[in-house]
């Protein structure tokens, strides 16, 4: 496979040396894997720290700024960060008002992130954590016991972040965070295997006119394996297994997201066909983003993201953000 890359060793530093020269309103340190708000901690403002492994980007590094996280350790590709990282993140944003914690479900992370919460409040750091589950693909995978976590990720990361730029405490922003993750449900669809530097070739066997449906976004297997599908068969296979979890009551913000090799030329067309089976089902969409937001890789493919939404997330929804990754308002 050809990829714009030095070595594989590299990928994680030379990709953080490079997100540096790109937004100098970030403080990068390519040595010890931290991206972190610039100007923090933010007086009086609780913050917020996530991380994983890197190839999901713009998740989360891209997802730092105003109005989303005070902080992010990446780790290296498809890798946990390490409780040092997640410890000194912890330091680097906290304003005497807390710490919050968004960890996806993945059993390096929570392991990890669970060990720097103790010694960061050994160190006299307030912790809470969330964690994000809300894949309804699988209920156990390779990586987790129990749901994995994608695309709510961003909206947990985005109202949580809002309602700190407020503000409010710590309790309530935890509880906002849960809230959302408790309100979130998510599917993924692969139409191509992603492959890491380190290997350098598909990481499974996606035969040609094939299709995973309910991948995992390191390239865990989904419910089943069936022929290509047109855009709106596989609309009609993820809105149908999402709303049937989610049972939304209320108005949606919905994610379509890319995995990272899918043009925004078919994601925009598939997102034609997820409004269609929405109301198709009577589910009103408040918002909608469409993008490469939490990505496997070179995997094409997407996913569908639904947060069920009450006035008060909308108003955080729409509230200021400024991140590389996500900007409104400011």
């Amino acid at each position: 496979m050809k990829m714009l890359i030095n070595v594989a060793e590299s990928v994680v530093a030379d990709a953080l040396r490079g997100m540096a020269a790109a937004h100098p309103e970030l403080l990068i340190d390519v040595d010890r894997r931290l991206v972190v708000r610039r100007h923090a901690p933010v007086a009086g403002k609780v913050g917020l720290v996530s991380g994983g492994g890197s190839g999901h980007e713009p998740l989360h590094g891209g997802f730092v700024g105003r109005g989303m996280l005070d902080a992010a350790c990446p780790g290296e590709v498809f890798t946990s960060p390490v409780p040092d990282q997640m410890v000194r993140a912890a330091a680097a944003v906290d304003s005497g008002a807390g710490v919050l914690f968004i960890v996806k479900n993945y059993t390096g992370d929570v392991l990890n992130f669970d060990m720097a919460a103790e010694l960061a409040e050994d160190e006299g750091v307030q912790v809470a954590k969330v964690v994000v589950n809300d894949d309804v693909a699988v209920l156990d995978s390779l990586y987790t016991a129990g749901r994995r976590g994608t695309g709510a990720t961003l909206f947990v990361e985005k109202l949580a972040g809002a309602l700190a730029e407020e503000g409010a405490p710590l309790e309530r922003v935890e509880a906002l965070a849960r809230r959302v993750n408790e309100s979130s449900r998510s599917f993924g669809v692969a139409l191509s295997a992603c492959t890491t530097p380190a290997k350098g070739s598909p990481t499974f066997d996606l035969p040609a006119g094939e299709l995973e449906l309910g991948v995992g976004i390191h390239g865990e297997p989904g419910r089943e394996r069936r022929g290509m599908m047109t855009s709106g068969e596989i609309a009609d296979v993820v809105v149908e297994a999402v709303v049937e979890d989610l049972r939304p009551d209320a108005p949606v913000i919905a994610l379509v997201n890319g995995m990272g090799g899918t043009p925004l030329l078919e994601l925009y067309g598939f997102n034609a066909e997820v409004h269609r089976a929405l109301a198709e089902r009577k589910v009103a969409v408040a918002r909608t983003l469409v993008g490469n937001y939490v990505t496997s890789l070179d995997m094409a493919g997407c996913s569908v993201t639904l947060c069920q939404v009450d006035e008060e997330l909308l108003r955080l929804w729409d509230a200021p953000v400024s991140t590389p990754a996500l900007r409104w308002g400011c």
